[in-house]
Order: C-alpha cells, then sequence, then structure tokens
C-alpha cells in the first residue's frame, strides 16, 4: 500500500540532521513545505503553511532546553489541526503531560534513538496526521510515573501492559495479537482499566484517549 503524500514542517536545529530528514521523507512521499532550525521559526512555518504535521525537536536555540515542545503546545492551542510528532533524544514528561491534556488525538512522541526503520517513522507520521496517537513505550512509562499513582497502581501489571498498549494506538486486536491473548480478553480488561479509572460510557467521549489521560490530568492542569 503506497501512502499518500503529506505536507510536514520540520523544527531540527541541526542542519545535517534537517537536510538528511528532507531527503528520507521526499523519498517516502512526503512534502516538506518548511523547515526550522527555531521554536519561533517553527511557529512561523505552521501558521503560514498549515501542514498536516509538525515534525518537532524539544531541544531548540537559543537555550536548547524546551522550547521545541514549548512550540509544540503552542501549536496545538493556536493550530489543533495540525498534528504534532515529537521526535527527540530525551523525555520531558511535564510538557509531554501538556501537550497531551487535551486528548491525545494527533499527537506523536518518538525517541530517535529507538526508530529503528525510516519506514517506522513515516507510518508514525501517517497516524497522526490521520488523528491517531504514537507514542514511544519509554515515553508511556515516564508519563505513567509522573501521573496519578493512585489510579494507574490499582491496576494489574495485565491492566498496566494493556493501557500502555493502548497508549501507542494499538486497537483491540492488536493488542490480543501482541500479547497472545483472545480479543474477547482484551476487552475485559480494557473493560477493568475504564471502571477502575471511574469512566462511563457515553457517545461523545473517547473512553480509550482518557483512559491514557487519567493519570495525565495532574501534571496537566
Amino acid at each position: 500500500m503506497i501512502n499518500r503524500q503529506l505536507r510536514v514542517v520540520l523544527a531540527e536545529d541541526s542542519v545535517v540532521l534537517r537536510d538528511g530528514m528532507v531527503e528520507l521523507l521526499a523519498a517516502r512521499g512526503c512534502e516538506v513545505v518548511a523547515t526550522a532550525g527555531t521554536a519561533p521559526e517553527l511557529l512561523a512555518a505552521v501558521v503560514r503553511h498549515r501542514p498536516q504535521v509538525a515534525v518537532v525537536d524539544i531541544r531548540m536555540p537559543p537555550t536548547h532546553t524546551d522550547e521545541g515542545i514549548h512550540a509544540a503546545v503552542e501549536i496545538r492551542q493556536k493550530v489543533p489541526e495540525v498534528g504534532i510528532l515529537v521526535f527527540s533524544q530525551h523525555v520531558e514528561a511535564t510538557w509531554a503531560s501538556r501537550l497531551l491534556a487535551d486528548g491525545a488525538s494527533g499527537i506523536g512522541y518518538l525517541l530517535k534513538e529507538r526508530v529503528a526503520r525510516t519506514s517506522e517513522f513515516v507510518d508514525a507520521l501517517h497516524r497522526v496526521a490521520d488523528g491517531g496517537t504514537a507514542l514511544d513505550p519509554e515515553v508511556v512509562n515516564q508519563l505513567m510515573r509522573t501521573g496519578q499513582r493512585s489510579r494507574v497502581d490499582s491496576l494489574t501489571p495485565r491492566e498496566r501492559k494493556v493501557l500502555e498498549l493502548m497508549a501507542q494506538g494499538h486497537s483491540n486486536r492488536s493488542i490480543a495479537a501482541l500479547l497472545v491473548v483472545s480479543e474477547r480478553a482484551v476487552e475485559k480488561h480494557v473493560a477493568a482499566v475504564f471502571t477502575k479509572f471511574g469512566l462511563r460510557a457515553t457517545d461523545a467521549d473517547n473512553r480509550r484517549v482518557k483512559a491514557v489521560l487519567t493519570y495525565l490530568a495532574e501534571n496537566g492542569s
């Protein structure tokens, strides 16, 4: 299956890495409509070009601390239709919590050293552009350690594993295959998570997203 072309804004302060990523994405059918080396340039490019996805590094000039993810949160607030894929060497749990506070739809957070193939990165871009979620397991672990421990600690090890896989954007069928259990068993674990987190079924609510975000509520408020 050939992926459709995506319009991407790429923020990366390393010129060599940025140019290499532009070539790789172009070879995979993505159109990099703008690149940015600083957070202000990123914000301006997103507002001007309205891409489907913005790829954001966390640490950018001038202080090389959290300018990139701070800009990602601002993009999320000002241009919510643009997907955000944080691509970094670092996990910033507090800012990630803020980025995810209003929902995980259209959000990704991948660690550079853990992406083994370009195809994985491009697949994540498409997932985020389609309103899905792409979270590295290590990011999920960090967020769970900094969130509402009481509710997470109420989960069994299997329920916690199912929640982690949900946070990575897996469907029940995919989770069942990964854990080598029946889809019905996964449904029971998911239902248990909803119950323990006090999430009631309504037509308007996405309980899967709310389950992932429940333990982030304190940091995201």
